[in-house]
Parts: C-alpha cells; sequence; structure tokens
C-alpha cells in the first residue's frame, strides 16, 4: 500500500502503441501517479513487474507472449505486492471470476473513461478491489437462477450486520465507504470480513469478493 504522500508507482502495459500512448499521457495529468515504465508485450510486462515492482500494474488482458491472465498467474504465489489491473473488452462472466481467482485486483473494460482507471488505479493501491460497474450486472445476469430451496445456504450463519456488509461487498463498496454507510469505524469493518470469511469458510484475498458477487441477489 502507498504511503499519503508517496505518489502510486504504475507500469503499463499493451501491445497498441497508440492506445498506450494515450492512456500513458491521460495518467501523467495525475501528480498522485507516477508512470515509472511501460511495455509491449506480456513477457517484457511480467520482468518489469519483477526488476521494478510498482505499486500497481496496468495490463491489457490479450497481449502477445503472456496475455494479462497469465501474469497475474506468475505473480500469484510470489513474494510482490503490486496490484494486477487488467484493462479488457471481454464482458463475460467467466474470465472476470478466473481474474479474481488469480489475484487480480481490478477490472476495467477498455472503453471506460480515463478518470474511471484512474479512480481503479487508487483504488487498488488502496488494497481494495474495483471492477467496472457495467461487469458487475454480467455477473448478476448469469447467476440468477439458484436452487435455494435443495441447499441450506452459509449466508444463514451471518448476522443482519454481516449481511449487511457482504451486500456492500458485493456492490463494491470499500472498507471506508461501508463504514461511512454503517456508521461504524473501519477497523470494525474489517474484524467483521474477517468473522463473514470465517463462517463462509472462504481464504484467500479476493475469496469473500467472489462469493459475494455470486450470491448477491439472495443477500
Amino acid at each position: 500500500m502507498q504511503t499519503v504522500n508517496q505518489p502510486i508507482t504504475l507500469i503499463i502495459a499493451d501491445d497498441h502503441p497508440i492506445f498506450r500512448a494515450g492512456l500513458r499521457q491521460s495518467i501523467e495529468r495525475e501528480s498522485s501517479i507516477h508512470i515509472i515504465d511501460e511495455a509491449e508485450d506480456g513477457e517484457q510486462a511480467l520482468e518489469k513487474i519483477l526488476s521494478q515492482r510498482p505499486g500497481v500494474a496496468l495490463l491489457d488482458i490479450q497481449m502477445p507472449k503472456l496475455t494479462g491472465l497469465q501474469i497475474a498467474e506468475q505473480l500469484l504465489n510470489r513474494p510482490i505486492e503490486t496490484k494486477i489491473i487488467l484493462l479488457t473488452m471481454l464482458r463475460d462472466d467467466k474470465t472476470l471470476l478466473k481474474a479474481i481467482d488469480l489475484g487480480v485486483f481490478g477490472y476495467v473494460l477498455k472503453d471506460s473513461a480515463v478518470r474511471e482507471v484512474v479512480k481503479a488505479i487508487h483504488t487498488v493501491a488502496e488494497n481494495e478491489f474495483y471492477i467496472s460497474s457495467e461487469l458487475s450486472s454480467v455477473i448478476l445476469k448469469r447467476k440468477k437462477v439458484i436452487s435455494q430451496a435443495t441447499e441450506k445456504s452459509p449466508l444463514q450463519q451471518l448476522t443482519e450486520t454481516e449481511r449487511r456488509i457482504l451486500f456492500f461487498i458485493a456492490d463494491l463498496k470499500s472498507n471506508k465507504e461501508i463504514s461511512e454507510l454503517m456508521f461504524i469505524s473501519k477497523r470494525t469493518v474489517e474484524n467483521h470480513r474477517v468473522s463473514i470469511s470465517k463462517k463462509l469458510g472462504v481464504q484467500g484475498t479476493n475469496a469473500l469478493l467472489k462469493f459475494a458477487l455470486e450470491k448477491k441477489e439472495m443477500l
């Protein structure tokens, strides 16, 4: 996580030089973000991430040599704190859920406005997940039919407060936003997240988010 006064260090990787240059030019207007390098393919991106350890890596999901997903997979079990944001044209839930499983912190549509990309960079730098709002509806459309009558929902183990917090997590709210909505401290929200994860038996950085997205219509 970045300190308060330290710019977020960023590497951009995309195999389209015109798109990459335009993105860089727009992001460089943000004094809180410092672009330290860029890459034109996946292998180059992975090498630069490992050697320069940026706070955030903004990666095209489809690149030559290594895709953004393959880079995330190779970084998953390494002692590196770089947060991955994938830029994608794909609007399918399977790719999104796979990205979450691989520890990706951000998933943003390539045709999004630059301000959304900047918001995603700031969000993941604070150890929070970011996903384009348009993509969350894709997941919900694919998860509408669930056989609630034939299985005991693990959600029954949660208190009303925990269910509300889980709903806000599914709504992509940060810990800070949840604390403000519920008039409780950010630390209390973090403690509730730990309790919810234990009750639901989920482990891993993004496991609770994935569970919340899949079960949002049941909350």
